[in-house]
């Protein structure tokens, strides 16, 4: 069925089987309904702000959805199908509940009943009826939304969601994905989609798209047990997620919205994109922004998966991560954020600039993380904050710069990886590899595999592959630790003296020398030389002159710290009532 239809897929002629009974220009629109919901961001809850009236447009329903007696008794309409009842045409009435309230937020720009209903019922309706089968299809789900055209997009695009997080997708399903995607985006793109959505789930659809070309990428490199049907039908989806098309669709929505721009105009306070979070409280819409600046992050994902390091800083320079930003507040965006742009930095050698990333995310998460085992993300952040721990100790271990991590952190640090961090400064490659193989992104291969080669897996090339030149520059910096710390100990040292004490002959050591200024000196973005080092030298005839690297001790931030410390236990005390 596959074959027959993607050929019509790639000349765009196949379309959403939907009708589009409503424009996509109708989001938001002045009707008598909602002409005064317009912008309301759920200060009131019951009907987007407009008191929880009837809204005969969208269902007519008079309470909340989370008010519902399907909530509040336990869910309880599950009952199955009515003999001789089509089961993939069946829609549990808490299901129609939940579209249909959806849709009716959606046409009335309530942000807040969105993102209770797409964070909180969603997750609850899929953990409670969906976890073995996936949620009915648009085609049933439409005609109780008008059949917007609009809607059904969103809602596939959950839907797939839903499939690949619990189900394993077929590849019809993940051509089918990809086509959902390209539609969604072509609509935001070129059409005038007049609505306000949760920046949650606008995060969650730029990740979800680099996740899925990801993981398609991975599917298809693995050829050893495709059969001959899978490989014909492999053939034929060239276009289905290619590396150019995701590429082109975040590049498009970046220069679409105009993101770049307004974050330039934004450091001359001409508009505050950032103080609003990317919503528009004048009734506008926030779609198109806020997906042009979560693709920036995108753009940094998918060149760090591709290996290419520069492009991928290049990309995200428009966002400041030292400075509170959009990508802020989703905690699931803010780690993506700093794994990428930490990994990316330290592949590149720029060991400081990676340590305080991943020292800034990982405090955070630290002081957050009792709000974090609520969210539905917890698993990924949790994943991730183990992930960056250990890319943290390799950059340690290359790069001894203890004094940029905070306490908290650097106390965790050591309670994991203590051991292996001694070993790796005694240059143990084995710890390397080890740990670089956990932390690491899923590198991909963006080409198809040769189909006519012998069938093999090909999905860990990209992977060896860097893990090969990381390992590779571990070796040049083996001698590094040992100079670095004999040159703590002196102020100038004669060549020969130095080479004694490291047993090597001079030759060697004035390579390893010349190596250590190397691999401590940087190019950043910007073209300037940046430098890793902690012990700063220079040869002169055939003396090392060493550099004051004497620091004042800093005890502000340690009082402070216990300062407040001290005062959380007085205002614990003092909440206790003796008897």
């Amino acid at each position: 069925m596959l074959a027959q239809a993607w050929p019509a897929r790639r000349r765009g002629a196949e379309r959403s089987s939907v009708s589009r009974a409503m424009s996509y220009n109708d989001y938001g629109r002045d009707s008598r309904d909602n002409r005064d919901n317009r912008g309301d961001y759920g200060g009131n809850r019951g009907g987007g702000g407009g008191g929880g009236g009837r809204n005969e447009d969208v269902g007519g329903y008079e309470q909340d959805y989370d008010d519902r007696p399907e909530f509040r008794d336990g869910f309880r309409d599950l009952a199955p199908p009515e003999p001789g009842q089509d089961p993939a045409s069946y829609v549990p009435d808490v299901v129609k509940t939940f579209v249909v309230y959806l849709y009716r937020h959606i046409r009335e720009k309530n942000v807040y009943e969105i993102h209770q209903m797409y964070e909180g019922s969603f997750q609850k309706l899929s953990e409670r009826m969906f976890q073995k089968t996936p949620w009915p299809s648009v085609e049933v789900i439409a005609p109780y939304v008008e059949n917007d055209h609009v809607f059904c997009l969103l809602y596939k695009e959950m839907w797939f969601r839903h499939a690949y997080a619990l189900l394993s997708p077929t590849l019809e399903q993940r051509c089918d994905s990809w086509d959902n995607y390209c539609n969604l985006f072509q609509v935001i793109l070129h059409g005038n989609v007049n609505m306000q959505l949760p920046n949650q789930w606008l995060w969650d659809m730029v990740d979800e798209f680099i996740y899925q070309f990801q993981s398609f990428c991975q599917y298809r490199a693995k050829l050893k047990n495709k059969t001959d049907r899978e490989l014909a039908l492999l053939r034929q989806c060239d276009e289905v997620w290619n590396v150019y098309g995701v590429l082109n669709y975040l590049q498009a929505l970046i220069d679409k919205s105009m993101i770049i721009q307004i974050l330039e105009e934004e450091k001359d306070g001409s508009v505050t994109f950032t103080a609003t979070d990317g919503y528009d409280y004048h009734g506008g819409t926030n779609v198109l922004k806020v997906l042009g600046y979560f693709s920036i992050v995108g753009l940094l994902r998918v060149h760090c998966l591709l290996g290419d390091y520069h492009s991928g800083l290049k990309a995200l320079a428009p966002i400041d991560i030292n400075a509170p930003g959009v990508y802020n507040t989703v905690i699931g965006c803010q780690v993506t954020t700093i794994y990428y742009f930490g990994f990316a930095n330290m592949m590149l050698r720029r060991y400081v600039d990676g340590i305080r990333a991943f020292n800034q995310v990982l405090l955070y998460i630290h002081k957050t993380k009792q709000f974090h085992q609520r969210s539905p993300q917890y698993d990924q952040i949790h994943k991730k904050n183990e992930q960056m721990y250990a890319l943290l100790a390799i950059c340690l271990s290359l790069c001894p710069h203890g004094k940029l991590v905070e306490e908290n952190v650097n106390n965790q640090l050591r309670e994991k990886y203590a051991d292996k961090m001694l070993r790796m400064q005694r240059s143990d490659e084995a710890i390397f590899d080890e740990l670089f193989s956990y932390a690491c992104p899923k590198f991909i291969t963006p080409s198809p595999p040769n189909y006519e080669e012998p069938l093999v897996n090909y999905n860990q090339d990209a992977y060896r592959l860097q893990l090969k030149l990381f390992l590779s520059d571990v070796r040049q910096q083996q001698l590094l630790s040992s100079i670095r710390s004999f040159l703590k100990l002196y102020t100038t040292i004669s060549i020969a003296k130095l080479a004694s004490f490291m047993d090597i002959d001079e030759p060697t050591l004035r390579m390893a020398l010349l190596t250590y200024k190397h691999k401590t000196h940087v190019i950043d973005t910007d073209g300037s030389v940046l430098s890793n080092a902690d012990v700063e030298f220079y040869i002169d005839d055939d003396m090392v002159h060493i550099a004051d690297t004497k620091e004042t001790k800093r005890f502000g931030d340690y009082f402070i710290r216990h300062i407040t410390r001290f005062e959380d236990i007085i205002t614990d005390l003092e909440r206790v009532q003796l008897e």
